[in-house]
């Protein structure tokens, strides 16, 4: 079975809702979120991470994941700004299937700041 390697910036309220599904599953998207982004390389996911979720809730988080490939065959990937800003835009009524097309369990491989607490 191939996988892709997907990352996702994110902050600790949604990182908590991570853990508490095992590291094995994205929570639901809120209603004003009505698409589910991972992004394809870690630079742009640190560059969220550092430069949007810490100012906005005081820590920032890169996570790492795999995917089925065959899985995302059913979606295009976006450039939402430069070359290398590339993301999956998941409709958020997809993000179930999504999760169980997920191979392992989500990982954290980035905090800002270093310190910043690992929920669980």
């Amino acid at each position: 079975m191939s996988t892709t390697t997907l990352w996702r910036p994110t902050g600790p309220d949604e990182l908590a809702l991570v853990a508490a599904a095992g590291w094995a599953a994205w929570p639901p998207r809120l209603p004003d979120q009505p698409i589910f982004y991972p992004v394809l390389n870690e630079a742009y996911a640190i560059l969220i991470a550092r430069d949007w979720n810490v100012p906005a809730s005081g820590a920032g988080y890169v996570t790492r994941f795999e995917v089925r490939t065959t899985y995302l065959a059913n979606y295009e990937v976006q450039q939402a700004g430069g070359r290398d800003i590339l993301e999956y835009w998941i409709p958020a009524e997809d993000l179930a299937e999504f999760n169980r097309n997920i191979v392992g369990t989500i990982e954290v491989v980035r905090r800002f700041p270093d310190n910043a607490p690992l929920p669980g």
